[in-house]
């Protein structure tokens, strides 16, 4: 397949099959609420096929970095509004990565709500807060009758998300995050429904990715995964069961009719990733990028090859607004200043250049 083809996900019509990847950038200040630099800065990069907005959190609780912003008040709802409405104006379409960071948090950085996990096991290290940096706290282990409220976090945070005029969104369950801690053993140490066995593991995902496909539509809903990813204590380090995990996950979204499942992955032609696909069914995007820079090469050679109907691009896309017309032209690139990926102001934000000509 061509990939500056366009592509059907879900409701979606994309005018060409490059997806710009979800980015923490951190702009948006203590209160969550994208502005003027972030609505910019979206407006510039409307020429990709699809966007995936950085990890927007639906509760509060959920929020894992200072400066990223939310989904939950009247005021994000409404900043993000401006943000949609600017990339639709340029013709483009933005999806909202709904994201609750699970024990990726930290009380200094959301009013001192505890910090929520499958179990009670902590992130290893330390995570910036506003008061500076400090170790990641020791979870509170989520009970059976607390599970349905954090559901209805994402559901709120998902309907949030197309009343501010998203064309849909994409459920994180990557990355060490709340999502993707059911699903490895190393964070998932429960020994009811939702632990023990790869089918438990997976059971809260899906239960959860089916609640929003009901609330907004599966046809705008999608689920972002990164088996065998290994960051943030999220380990999955045995092949098999790693494989028993998310055969279960995707048997069970797969009658869903979701609009895509986006899958991280080093090894995009492997047994693993093949195998999902396959389960799936629907529409599928790769993401290879992460230890290392996606290049032209890796994207033609993921859409040539028909692994995958959308290929996901990270920090190409955020050092250039143009990234479709500059591949699709064989044109040169504008260098990413990873100095400036997690600061304040336009800096390395809103600053980089269109080709010129």
């Amino acid at each position: 397949m061509n990939l500056f083809s366009p592509v059907t996900l879900g409701a979606l019509e994309l005018s060409n099959r490059l997806v710009m990847a979800p980015l923490t950038r951190s702009r948006s200040g203590v209160d969550g609420v994208p502005g003027d630099d972030v609505v910019e800065y979206y407006r510039q990069r409307a020429s990709m096929g699809m966007i995936v907005s950085e990890g927007t959190y639906p509760s509060i609780a959920g929020q894992g970095f200072v400066r990223q912003p939310g989904l939950v008040t009247d005021a994000q709802i409404a900043g993000w509004k401006r943000v949609t409405d600017a990339v639709h104006a340029e013709g483009g379409l933005i999806i909202a990565q709904v994201m609750h960071a699970g024990r990726v948090a930290h009380p200094a950085n959301t009013g001192g709500r505890p910090v929520v996990a499958p179990s009670a096991v902590a992130v290893e290290g330390e995570t910036r807060t506003y008061d500076g940096k400090q170790p990641f706290p020791v979870p509170h282990a989520l009970t059976v009758e607390e599970l349905p409220g954090v559901m209805a976090e994402f559901v709120q945070g998902s309907r949030n998300a197309i009343a501010a005029g998203f064309d849909g969104v994409e459920l994180h369950g990557a990355n060490g995050y709340l999502l993707h801690e059911f699903l490895a053993p190393s964070a998932n140490h429960r020994t009811d429904s939702y632990g023990g066995s790869p089918e438990n593991r997976a059971r809260f995902v899906i239960e959860t990715t089916a609640a929003v496909a009901e609330a907004i539509g599966a046809d705008r809903t999608s689920l972002r995964i990164s088996p065998e990813h290994n960051v943030q204590g999220a380990l999955e380090t045995d092949p098999a069961e790693t494989l028993a995990t998310y055969a279960a996950l995707t048997d069970g979204i797969a009658p869903l009719g979701l609009a895509g499942l986006s899958v991280l992955h080093k090894d995009p032609s492997g047994a693993l990733v093949r195998e999902l696909r396959s389960r799936f069914g629907g529409p599928f995007m790769l993401n290879t990028g992460f230890g290392t820079v996606t290049t032209l090469d890796d994207a033609l050679l993921v859409a040539g090859s028909g692994w995958a109907d959308a290929v996901v691009v990270g920090r190409p896309a955020l050092a250039n607004p143009d990234l479709a017309r500059r591949w699709r032209e064989g044109l040169p690139l504008n260098e990413p200043d990873y100095s400036t990926f997690y600061t304040e102001g336009t800096k390395g934000y809103t600053d980089y250049p269109f080709w010129e000509n």
